[in-house]
C-alpha cells in the first residue's frame, strides 16, 4: 500500500490549507477529495456554458492574510476585488440604503434615515475593531482547555489579563457580542429600521435562528473580523470566482510536492490498537499513513468513516449533540442583463449592484420569515442577499450577461408535509417574485437557475444538514468547546487523527485558520 506521512479526507479550503504547510514542512502529502472538482464549498464551477458560478460560498473577506502570504497565493492566481458599495438595501416606497468603505457616503445614506445613526455609525464600528483586536489574534490559536492542566490554565489566565485591558465598557461589549442576540445590541444603537435590518443580515447567515436569538451577534461579529487588500472589514470578490482561492492554494501544495487526488471518496478511517493507520476508499484501494486529517464535519468523521466503537461514549454523545440545523438556500441565476431596481432605475452596471443587495426591509421581516421555518415551512416570504460579481468581475460571463448569486434564509431542511423535491422550484419562484418586486425586470432577464436547498448542499458536498459553517456557532459550540470539550486541539481520541475544517476552531467561513491550526498540530506530533 502506498505509505504517506500525512493523507488529508477532503479537498476543501482547509484540507488544502493543511496539505500546503505539511508539504512545505516536507512532509509527503495525499489529499483525497470524493467529487471531482477540489474545493469543497469554496469553488467554481461553469454550470451553464460560458458562466464561471461559485456554486456556492460567493464573497471573501475572511482568508487570513498569513496564508496569502505563507503560501504565495498571489502568485498562483489569488487576487482579490474590493467591493464598494458593499452593501446595498431597496426598500418598498422606493427609497434605498446604500453603504460601504467610502465613510462620507454611508454617512450620507445613513442621514437620510436617522442623523443620529449616521453619527453613531462609526462608534459603533470602533467598537467592533476594538473587540476584534482582541479576538481575531485567538482565530489562529489552539484553544486553552479549561479543565486541562497547568499549561491550559496559565494561557487562560494570559487571555484573562488581555481581556481585562479593553476596559469595562468595551469588555461589556465583548461579553455581549459573545453570548446574546443581535437585536438589542443594534436597537441600543442605532433608531433606523432600514439600517438594523440591513446589518442583521450578517447576524443569521448560516444560522437556523433570527437576530432576536442568543448567539446571533456572535454570528454578526463573526462576519466583519476580516479585511480585504490589508483593509479591515471590506469584503470582496475574487477574481475568477471563489473557487480561484482552493485553486491557488492546491497549487502552492502541488509546488511543494502534494499530491491531490479528485473522484476518491474515502469510506473507512483505518485504525489499529486506537491509533489511525490510514484510508480505504469506496472502491477498496487502501493508503497508510502516520497521520490522517478530515475536512469533513465531526458528523462525517467520527460515526460515519470510523464508527461509534473506536470512541469513548461521552465523546459520541457529544458529536450527536452538535446542531446541524440548516435554514439556507443558494440559488444561483445567469442573467441577461443586471437588476433595474425601482429606487435606483438605471441601466447597466451601478454602485447598486458592486456589493450584497438585501431583500430585507425591517427586522419584523427577518423574524416573520424565520417564524415560518421553525414550523417546518420555506418562508413566505424570504429574506435574500444577491451578489452580482459579474459586476466588478468580467471573466465570470459572456459579454453583457451576468450571474445572481441568491443566498435565501429562512427554509429549513426538514419540510412538514411535503418534499424539498415536490418544493424547490415552487419556493425559487416565490424569491424570483420578490426580487421582481423591487426590480420590475428580474425575471425577464433570466437565462438559467440552479437551485440548491439543504439536502442538496449536504449531498453535493457533504455538509451534515446542509450547515454550512459544519456546525452551530453559538458560544456552546465555539472556541473550547468546538468540537467538544477537551477536543479544541484539532487532535481527536483516536492518536494519529487530527480535525482541519470548519468543525474545529474557529468554526465556518472561508478562512483556512482550522486548516492552518490543524497543520501546526499535527507538525508538532
Amino acid at each position: 500500500m502506498p505509505h504517506y506521512d500525512a493523507v488529508i479526507i477532503g479537498a476543501g479550503h482547509n484540507g488544502l490549507v493543511a496539505a500546503a504547510y505539511l508539504a512545505k514542512a516536507g512532509k509527503k502529502v495525499l489529499v483525497l477529495e470524493r467529487r471531482e472538482v477540489i474545493g469543497g464549498c469554496c469553488i467554481t464551477e461553469e454550470t451553464w456554458p460560458g458562466f464561471k458560478v461559485s456554486t456556492a460560498a460567493y464573497v471573501n473577506s475572511l482568508l487570513r492574510p498569513e496564508i496569502i502570504k505563507d503560501l504565495e497565493l498571489k502568485k498562483h492566481g489569488f487576487e482579490m476585488i474590493p467591493r464598494s458599495p458593499s452593501s446595498f438595501t431597496p426598500l418598498p416606497d422606493g427609497r434605498s440604503l446604500l453603504m460601504g468603505p467610502d465613510k462620507d457616503l454611508t454617512h450620507r445614506e445613513i442621514a437620510k434615515f436617522s442623523p443620529r445613526d449616521a453619527d453613531n455609525y462609526p462608534k459603533y464600528e470602533t467598537m467592533l475593531t476594538q473587540v476584534a483586536d482582541f479576538l481575531e489574534p485567538l482565530l489562529t490559536q489552539v484553544p486553552p482547555d479549561p479543565w486541562g492542566g497547568l499549561g491550559d490554565l496559565w494561557k487562560l489566565g494570559q487571555l484573562g489579563r488581555k481581556f481585562r485591558k479593553l476596559g469595562r465598557a468595551v469588555g461589556t461589549e465583548a461579553i455581549e457580542i459573545l453570548t446574546g442576540a443581535a437585536t438589542p445590541i443594534l436597537d441600543r444603537w442605532f433608531e433606523s429600521d432600514v439600517l438594523k435590518a440591513t446589518i442583521a443580515t450578517d447576524a443569521v447567515i448560516g444560522a437556523f435562528a433570527p437576530p432576536s436569538h442568543p448567539g446571533t451577534a456572535y454570528v454578526l461579529f463573526h462576519h466583519v473580523m476580516g479585511e480585504c487588500n490589508g483593509v479591515r472589514g471590506v469584503w470582496g470578490y475574487v477574481r475568477g470566482g471563489m473557487g480561484m482561492i482552493s485553486q491557488s492554494i492546491a497549487a502552492a501544495a502541488k509546488s511543494y510536492g502534494a499530491e491531490i487526488r479528485t473522484n476518491s471518496p474515502v469510506a473507512k478511517i483505518v485504525t489499529k490498537n486506537g491509533t489511525a493507520t490510514g484510508v480505504a476508499l469506496a472502491d477498496g484501494t487502501e493508503f497508510t499513513a502516520g497521520m490522517v486529517a478530515s475536512c469533513a464535519d465531526a458528523n462525517v468523521t467520527f460515526l460515519k468513516l470510523l464508527g461509534e466503537k473506536e470512541l469513548p461514549a461521552e465523546f459520541v454523545s457529544a458529536v450527536k449533540r452538535i446542531d446541524y440545523s440548516s435554514a439556507t438556500v443558494k440559488i444561483n441565476v445567469a442573467l441577461s442583463e443586471p437588476p433595474r431596481f425601482k429606487a435606483l432605475p438605471t441601466a447597466g452596471v451601478g454602485p447598486q449592484h458592486h456589493g450584497t443587495m438585501h431583500i430585507c426591509p425591517s427586522m419584523e421581516y427577518i423574524e416573520r420569515a424565520y417564524d415560518d421555518a421553525k414550523y417546518g415551512k420555506p418562508a413566505a416570504n424570504p429574506m435574500l442577499e444577491c451578489t452580482m460579481a459579474t459586476a466588478l468581475d468580467g471573466t465570470l460571463a459572456p459579454p453583457g450577461q451576468h450571474i445572481l448569486s441568491m443566498f435565501v434564509q429562512y427554509a429549513p431542511y426538514h419540510l412538514k408535509g411535503t418534499t424539498w423535491d415536490a418544493e424547490k422550484d415552487r419556493f425559487a419562484d416565490r424569491c424570483f417574485d420578490i426580487l421582481n418586486e423591487y426590480a420590475p425586470n428580474f425575471k425577464a432577464s433570466v437565462l438559467h437557475r440552479q437551485v440548491i436547498p439543504p439536502p442538496d448542499m449536504e449531498r453535493l458536498w457533504g455538509i451534515t444538514g446542509g450547515n454550512i459553517m459544519q456546525g452551530g456557532m453559538s458560544l456552546s459550540s465555539m472556541f473550547s468547546l468546538r468540537p467538544a470539550a477537551g477536543y479544541a486541539n484539532y487532535r481527536t481520541p483516536v492518536r494519529g487523527l487530527f480535525l482541519c475544517g470548519a468543525a474545529a476552531h474557529p468554526g465556518g467561513g472561508v478562512m483556512g485558520a482550522a486548516g492552518l491550526n490543524a497543520a501546526k498540530a499535527m507538525l508538532k506530533g
